[in-house]
């Protein structure tokens, strides 16, 4: 970098987003073209004439990059397989704050096996696990309160 050259990664991807990025806010037609039939993208009149550049640049990134199929592919590449939970792992997420496993009751201490096996068998029960996570400011954490 102190010589003038760019990472790997500004080269070959964030010079790409900021090409197009610049290319449709500025209404550069030739160039928006070229990316778009490089990239096999097919763009809808009504998108790529609308008023508002962020509708057109949302048509092409929708398509060019879609959100959805990174986040599912990061999640799947990244995310450890349920089937490599440990037995602890279960217990506490079978348990509710101050709870133990043991004191849950003995049909819900039976789902901990079909928990670790996650078969898609038909008798297979089914297991749903609900997680909320929400923002909250570090200041209202019970640690940060005076005593």
């Amino acid at each position: 970098q102190s010589k003038g050259k760019k990472p790997l990664f500004v080269q070959l991807v964030l010079d790409n987003i900021w090409s197009l990025y610049e290319a449709v806010l500025k209404r550069d037609k030739e160039k928006i073209e070229k990316i778009v039939t490089s990239l096999g993208l097919k763009i809808g009149p009504r998108e790529s004439q609308h008023a508002d550049p962020k509708v057109h640049l949302n048509a092409i990134c929708s398509q060019w990059l879609p959100i959805s199929d990174a986040v599912l592919s990061m999640v799947c590449n990244k995310l450890p397989s349920p089937l490599g939970i440990t037995a602890e792992r279960v217990e506490k997420l079978m348990c509710v704050g101050a709870r133990t496993f043991d004191s849950l009751p003995p049909e819900t201490q039976e789902l901990k096996s079909a928990f670790m096996k996650c078969s898609s068998e038909g008798t297979a029960p089914v297991i749903v696990f609900v997680s909320k996570m929400f923002a909250v400011d570090a200041k209202a954490l019970p640690h940060n309160k005076p005593r």
